[in-house]
């Protein structure tokens, strides 16, 4: 397995920047630096029929949503929906930084996006972002017509801290009994906070996402070590995966999250759900965010959208 060239330009392009890495920089700071160079990697925002900024209560709160509607869908079609739990450590992203790669999902599957501004760390230690996304998926399912979506065809997703927050959308769904997601996209998910595993070690520097950074953001996130073996934290843990939506599930190979989000994949299929896990071996952390200079990260939106259509067709 060799680093993609387009990939290595990235890490030298960052290399030169001198920017400093997120991990010593304060959150609020951390937040700016990443919004301001999201700009740079990401394709042309695709055109939507209508993105509309709604919210919803949670238990602390306002809880920011928006809402996209791809072009060619009828006015009152009742679209399939994506509740989409943005990626940054829970701690950095919102709305705008994901805001390119929502509209690329429902632009290429068909698909409304629903995209949930949860609660960031250290400001909100866990489990903040796991309430206000349970509280978004659940007001989005009960909403759905009013949405113009149908509460019958609703799948999560996420990447990184998104994908682990999405995983525990899923298991919480099935032992409440609603709403019910009928399927569900990881991208290079966190599922274990132990970081105990050989791709943790083998790249823990030079691929964007270091072991300082990872222990950066786990160290606002959680509020303790307990909270580490919690399953809504490490949803890797939790007792049983049976009963649990599809999944497309997709980790990148120079990744310290590779081998947690393999392992997943694989509990999944242990427990009889239907798995697609696909690596994109030349990649690193984050590439999703990086079309308009990673060609690999047009193909994987790509193929994530297809299976969305695909999982989500009447």
């Amino acid at each position: 397995m060799a680093l993609d060239p387009q990939a290595r330009a990235i890490l030298d392009l960052v290399a030169k920047a001198g920017r400093p890495p997120l991990n010593r920089l304060s959150p609020k700071e951390a937040r700016q630096q990443y919004r301001e160079t999201r700009a740079a990697l990401q394709p042309a925002p695709p055109e939507m029929s209508a993105v509309k900024d709604l919210s919803t209560d949670g238990l602390a709160g306002p809880i920011p949503l928006r809402l996209y509607r791809p072009l060619g869908a009828a006015e009152n079609a009742l679209l399939p929906v994506l509740v989409y739990f943005h990626g940054g450590g829970w701690v950095i992203g919102d709305l705008d930084t994901h805001d390119v790669l929502c509209r690329q999902l429902a632009d290429r599957s068909g698909v409304s996006v629903v995209a949930v501004d949860y609660r960031l760390a250290p400001e909100h230690k866990f489990p903040a972002a796991v309430e206000d996304c349970w509280a978004a998926t659940r007001w989005v399912a009960s909403h759905a017509a009013e949405l113009g979506v149908d509460g019958q065809r609703l799948a999560v997703g996420g990447d990184s801290a998104g994908g682990n927050l999405a995983t525990v959308m899923t298991i919480m769904a099935r032992d409440q009994g609603e709403p019910t997601p009928v399927f569900q996209v990881l991208m290079y998910p966190a599922t274990d906070m132990t970081a105990d595993t050989v791709s943790h070690t083998e790249y823990a520097e030079g691929y964007l996402l270091t072991r300082e950074l990872a222990r950066w953001s786990m160290g606002h996130y959680l509020r303790n070590q307990d909270d580490v073996m919690d399953w809504r934290a490490s949803p890797i843990r939790a007792r049983s995966l049976t009963g649990l939506p599809q999944a497309l599930v997709m980790t990148a190979g120079f990744d310290p999250l590779r081998d947690e989000g393999e392992a997943y994949a694989r509990r999944l299929r242990d427990a009889g759900v239907t798995v697609d896990y696909i690596c994109y071996g030349g990649m690193v952390h984050g590439f999703l965010l990086m079309g308009r200079v990673i060609d690999t990260a047009d193909r994987a939106v790509s193929h994530a959208a297809a299976s969305l259509r695909q999982a989500l067709a009447r």
